[in-house]
């Protein structure tokens, strides 16, 4: 267990000191006036691709949970992988429902 949580502390650090860095070297950047039209394209791509991650972690961590509360009242005994595959397919079905919707956005 306190692997667990050094090992999470940790990579929540690693995320938000990564975030950080990369917001003050782009605006480092642009103050320097380093940003011409290829850079710009750049930032924008980039924040183009995340436009849908909230949408994507919503997704999965809602059918988890779901897949948590249905293994609630499913009785199973102690060493069935029952739960096991109920949980993969709730966060699978999850990420169908995230794939189906980015592939009629694209379109």
């Amino acid at each position: 267990m306190p692997i667990t949580i050094l090992g999470t502390f940790g990579a929540a650090v690693y995320f938000f000191a990564k975030v950080m860095t990369d917001y003050i070297l782009k605006k480092k950047m642009i103050d320097k006036g380093f940003v011409n039209d290829d850079t710009q394209a750049i930032f924008k791509q980039h924040a183009a691709d995340n436009k849908y991650s909230s949408l994507k972690w919503g997704l999965i961590i809602f059918f988890a949970g779901l897949s948590l509360i249905i293994m609630e009242y499913v009785p199973a005994r102690p060493e069935s992988p029952l739960p096991y595959g109920l949980f993969a397919v709730s966060v699978s079905f999850g990420f169908l429902i995230y794939y189906f919707l980015m592939k009629k956005d694209s379109k």
